[in-house]
Formats: C-alpha cells, structure tokens, sequence
C-alpha cells in the first residue's frame, strides 16, 4: 500500500501567497508600495492572520521590506541589488549547465525539449506568468541533473527577486536576441551539441544582455 500524498492540498496562505507574490513581480504592486493589511484582506478575502503570514515569507524573500513608523512595502528594486543577483546567477548557471552536460539522460533532453516549446508558446502568447514559471521548470531541471540541490535552493530563496528581473527584462524590444532565444541557445548547448564550455558561454551571453537591459531600465 502506497499512503504517499502525491498532490497535497494547497493551504490557503499558500495561494494567498501566489497571488501577493505574483502581484509583485508583475508589477501590479510597484516598488514602494505601502501594503496595508486592512486592504489587503480586502482584496484578498482572508483574515490578517493570513495577511501577516504572507508578508512575512515575502520579506524572508527580499520582495517585501519592513520600514518603522510605516510597515511593509513592496522591496525597491534597484541597478546596485540587481546587479549582484545577475552576478550571483552568473557564477550557478554556469556551473549547473556544465555539469548537466556532463550528467545528460535521454530523460532531461525530453524534458528540455518539451519545455522549450511550452515556453516559446508563453511568449508567443505574451504571458509573464506562463514565461516565469516556464522559465523556473526548466532551470529547475537543469540544476537537478546537475545535481547542485543547494545551489538550487539558494535560486530558489532568491527566485522572487529573479522573477521581477525577468518581467522587465524578458519582453524588452532593446534586446539583440530574444530572452526565448537565448534560453533556447543554452539548452542546445547542453542536449545537441552536448558542449558544456558552449553552454557556459550562453549562459553568459543571456545574462550578459538581460543584465545590460536591466540596468538602462532600473537606472532610467
């Protein structure tokens, strides 16, 4: 007999979490909006109980910051915070995608292939959400064959403040080559030309160009 949950239930603060979360990586809650409870429960239809609980994990997350005399607000996001992120993912993407190369299974090349074509759908659709947690499967996969669990744990805490990056940067018009392009080059690198000093070079490249769009955009 199997008791394992294989889908456990969703927990009401954890879909309250999404959906704050999602607000502010999309942008529907700008940097330095005040997050008042009151309306928040509001809008959300839950206790503040519930409402306290989420700003907590959001502000363990970097995307929520307490400020005395005035409460939570959404995190500012400047070019000084970004540009460490970008550095930070620079050093693990590159490890992770050499060492995925390294430990490639007809499994992870399916699972690439599927989805790239999923994520080219979410920018042909134009959805940001679909885009981010497309974008989040498929590093996910990559970190995993690599084996580097904690490394993914650190993206993982710091997945917040990446997503926010990738919803201003990923549909930008200033870009050479399309964020999809990009992604797409990285992962041919590992599964069809099987390279890991090639897919290292486009993991460069990408976060090289969303680092540079990045910066003109926080720093306009």
């Amino acid at each position: 007999m199997n008791l394992k949950i294989e889908n456990p239930p969703v927990t009401l603060r954890e879909l309250c979490l999404n959906k704050v979360r999602n607000a502010i990586i999309t942008g529907y809650f700008p940097s330095g909006k005040r997050l008042v409870e009151r309306s928040l429960c509001e809008e959300l239809g839950v206790s503040r109980s519930v409402v306290r609980e989420v700003i907590r994990y959001l502000e363990a997350e970097g995307l929520v910051e307490i400020l005395p005399n005035k409460g939570p607000i959404v995190s500012l996001l400047d070019w000084e915070i970004a540009s460490q992120i970008y550095e930070i993912r620079l050093l693990l993407e590159q490890s992770a995608v050499a060492d995925c190369t390294q430990n490639l299974t007809a499994q992870t090349t399916e699972t690439l292939k599927v989805l790239l074509i999923e994520l080219e759908q979410a920018f042909a659709a134009d959805d940001i959400n679909l885009i981010i947690s497309t974008s989040s499967k498929l590093y996910e996969t990559i970190f995993t064959t690599a084996k580097h669990h904690i490394a993914w744990e650190v993206v993982q805490r710091l997945n917040g403040r990446i997503s926010r990056l990738r919803a201003i940067t990923m549909k930008s018009t200033k870009r050479e080559i399309s964020g999809y392009q990009r992604i797409k080059n990285m992962c041919e690198a590992i599964y069809l030309h099987q390279d890991p000093e090639k897919a290292k070079q486009a993991v460069a490249e990408h976060i090289a160009e969303a680092a540079a769009v990045a910066k003109n955009i926080l720093n306009a």
